[in-house]
């Protein structure tokens, strides 16, 4: 039989881009296969717009913005209720080729411990370009995409086991979010994917990258600079991991010593002057995980 997918898509005022990604997706070839839309208070007409064009998708209106962690948990749990075998988590922003889902359940299912499959993710701007060939975690727990920006000429060409893989995308086993529970609504945005798939592994589970399943993320860009925020979330975020997973010493020892170093860097050279705002962001971050304050950035 066919396993059951559903697809969790979270739109906050992005009715564009979400209406792109549910076109590649009902162009999909993979047919036992649904999609829920979660919709954050969008006020630029997305709710009827999405209804217009795709009468058969599920909206469901969030009351409160829980991040993208918590909000997608919602999805997560409506869709194994609604007898989901795999739940697929996709960003509003990609568009996918139209065998990438078939690709993912197909290498998923050749093996009962693949608990977590991922794409090849490749820059929208730049479709030759890849973005990740899903993510690695170092001895000193330092998480980096596999192939950034490097052009696709076949490197990545067999399934493999990953440490992570992309949070644009990530094809999860019901047995595993059963097991393990769904994403951890402390992050609220950014490192949640890597303590997923890190949480996944350390039950046993084997996370998968399949390069024959493509997509394009629209988010991240060749010459992306990150905001302030991104700067907060993955300083508390990434110190939250090691604690959540008990990282052995030489972690903590790299990670604070980075985190120290930027701080004063960022405070006492002239030419740095211009990332105060990061810098504030840093501090704060790493304040907030000492006092446990977890969610959304109070600003």
């Amino acid at each position: 039989m066919t396993p059951l997918v559903i697809t969790i898509i979270l739109n906050t005022n992005h009715r564009d881009d979400t209406l792109e990604a549910l076109a590649s997706l009902v162009g999909s070839d993979y047919s036992n296969h649904r999609i829920i839309v979660l919709d954050n208070a969008s006020q630029d007409g997305s709710i009827k717009a999405i209804h217009q064009a795709f009468p058969d998708v599920q909206i469901i209106e969030l009351e409160d913005n829980r991040g993208y962690a918590g909000n997608n948990n919602v999805g997560i749990r409506t869709a194994l209720t609604q007898g989901a075998d795999w739940v697929f988590v996709l960003n509003e922003d990609t568009i996918l080729a139209p065998d990438c889902l078939s690709q993912l359940v197909e290498a998923g299912e050749r093996e009962s411990r693949i608990g977590i499959v991922g794409p090849m993710v490749y820059h929208h701007s730049d479709p030759g370009i890849i973005q990740s060939a899903g993510g690695t975690m170092d001895s000193d727990w330092q998480a980096s995409h596999l192939g950034q920006n490097e052009t696709d000429h076949g490197q990545f060409d067999q399934p493999r086991p990953v440490d992570w893989v992309s949070g644009c995308a990530i094809l999860a086993r019901r047995k595993v979010i059963e097991q393990i529970g769904g994403l951890d609504e402390r992050f609220f945005y950014y490192f949640e994917e890597t303590e997923w798939c890190l949480r996944a592994r350390r039950h046993g589970w084997i996370v998968w990258h399949v390069p024959q399943a493509r997509l394009w993320h629209k988010g991240v860009q060749l010459n992306y600079n990150p905001g302030p925020n991104v700067t907060y979330y993955s300083t508390r975020n990434r110190l939250l991991m090691l604690s959540k997973h008990h990282a052995p010493i030489n972690a903590w020892l790299v990670t604070w010593m980075f985190v120290l170093r930027t701080l004063t860097s960022w405070s006492i050279k002239p030419k740095w002057r211009s990332m105060k705002d990061h810098r504030d962001a840093m501090w704060q971050g790493a304040v907030d995980f000492l006092y446990q304050h977890w969610g959304m950035r109070k600003i």
